[in-house]
């Protein structure tokens, strides 16, 4: 008898097999017991008859299986077509291995604050169950889309002696005897990858030391960042457009169920694959804004309102182009059209979720990037390698970065979590 995971069900119709499963949930009525299974591949449905097992079987089943108890269960698999899995398994034994009593997430409503309190158990409910399937299949999604795009992978230091833009927000910590700060981005140092390898992608953790109260703060994502060697910001956009379809192409694949689960259909995410996407100026979106009832001019940035408003005149993801110099990075080159502006694009997503990446051309111009640094005050001896960059065979290059809880939160239409929790409990809870 051969031992099997629920996602492998479909191919063993007819078949007695053994799966290892939690229970979720069960009912039953008279001589016949319904158990909702779970095994981490997937959910189904177990259905045990007094008439086919032992009486002591039976009364397990039916009595003395609590929510999440763990056991094997040794069946047939059977078709189900009332079901959204469309197979389930008839229960002719039960092997209990590890014992629960009073689980604290009953299958009723509870309030964020008691979830986030006990994170390490809602991990196996539903919803947190295909929010990280979908996770890892955008992470591997990724790692595809790049490799056959010719980039390598290239590793950032999460351990840096500066910011990469000159920002405060830095988690410090000692480093031995100096100060080092977690990372902000790899973004700097794939720059100096993209000089070596052509075009390289860095994918890891980045930190900001600031308190997780909106969706535009967090104190700790993951960044995806790419860097492109002879590169201009029009072949860049068309990389970053098709990444993102790429991926959303990849979930309606790959993810269906999972989509379901968390409430977003497939055929609300088919118009996301359809490229390009819409390009609009900064000039442009200005206009727009003031059009729409907006008190916005020129050398404002956006917040989130004026990304959601922005982001919903358009039926998918939309390029914002050229921002003021003001207020981006001392790293973008200045656009050649207007001065006061500098060649660079963020990326908004519809349907209210605002930006999900950044990016921008690199000046290569050795002189504007060692003036730029001195003008926003930052250490000559912290980003001389930085400057190396330039002085040594520079290339016009291209970047940008994409927040992954920032794309996932999207593409799964989930709500920013806000609740009044001071910090270090909020930090606490957030920490499996």
């Amino acid at each position: 008898m051969e031992t099997i995971t629920i996602s492998e069900s479909p191919k063993h119709v007819g078949e007695t097999v053994k799966i290892g499963v939690w229970l979720t949930d069960k009912r039953s009525s008279g001589k016949i017991a319904f158990l909702q299974l779970r095994d981490g591949t997937g959910f189904f449905q177990g259905i045990i008859r007094k008439a086919d097992v032992d009486e002591a079987t039976f009364d397990l089943a039916k009595h003395d299986l609590h929510q999440e108890t763990s056991f094997y269960v040794t069946g047939e698999i059977a078709e189900d077509k009332r079901s959204k899995f469309g197979y389930e398994i008839h229960i002719k034994d039960i092997e209990v291995v590890g014992a629960s009593e009073d689980y604290p997430i009953g299958n009723k409503e509870h309030g964020i604050g008691f979830l986030l309190d006990h994170r390490h158990l809602w991990l196996r409910s539903r919803k947190p169950w295909a929010l990280m399937r979908i996770r890892s299949r955008v992470k591997l999604a990724t790692m595809e889309f790049f490799d056959k795009h010719g980039f390598t992978q290239f590793d950032a230091p999460e351990l840096t002696a500066s910011a990469p833009e000159g920002t405060t927000e830095l988690f410090d910590v000692k480093y031995f005897d100096d100060d080092a700060y977690l990372s902000q981005s790899g973004q700097l140092y794939a720059e100096a990858g993209a000089m070596a390898l052509g075009r390289v992608y860095t994918m890891g953790p980045t930190f900001r030391a600031e308190k997780s109260k909106t969706r535009r703060h967090m104190t700790e994502f993951w960044m995806i960042e790419p860097e492109m060697a002879w590169m201009h910001q029009d072949e860049s956009l068309k990389i970053q457009e098709q990444y993102v379809a790429y991926l959303v192409q990849d979930l309606i694949d790959h993810c269906a169920t999972e989509l379901e689960m968390v409430g977003r259909s497939v055929e609300s995410l088919k118009p996301f694959t359809e490229l390009p996407y819409p390009r609009i100026t900064y000039k442009k979106a200005i206009e727009m804004l003031q059009e729409g009832g907006f008190d916005s001019k020129y050398g404002d940035d956006f917040g989130s309102p004026e990304e959601a408003y922005l982001a919903d005149q358009f039926n998918k993801p939309v390029f914002i182009m050229n921002y003021p110099r003001a207020i981006k990075a001392f790293y973008m080159p200045t656009n050649p059209e207007d001065d006061r502006e500098v060649i660079c694009a963020d990326l908004l997503a519809p349907e209210g979720y605002g930006e999900i990446i950044g990016g921008s051309e690199r000046s290569y111009d050795y002189e504007y990037i060692t003036n730029k640094l001195e003008e926003n005050g930052l250490n000559k001896e912290d980003y001389g390698w930085y400057d190396d960059l330039r002085k040594y065979g520079s290339v016009p290059h291209s970047g940008f970065g994409m927040g992954l809880e920032r794309f996932l939160s999207w593409i799964t239409l989930q709500d920013h979590i806000r609740e009044n929790i001071p910090f270090p409990r909020m930090l606490n809870r957030l920490r499996p």
